[in-house]
């Protein structure tokens, strides 16, 4: 995994953090889910950067 795949990874996965958070504020139901798909996709990314890792070597 490249270090600027790390990173637009943990990005996505704060920005959905902070989507959940600002929605669990507001009472906002569909933040909460945006927010937690973008951190379920960016979960998805990283086990998939992982296994092309574990190919590489």
């Amino acid at each position: 995994m490249s270090a600027s795949d790390k990173i637009k990874n943990a990005a996505e996965d704060l920005k959905g953090k902070a989507k959940e958070a600002a929605g669990k504020a507001t009472n906002d139901d569909s933040k909460v889910a945006e927010g937690k798909a973008d951190q379920a996709s960016a979960s998805v990314k990283k086990a998939g950067e992982n296994v092309k890792d574990v190919f590489k070597d």
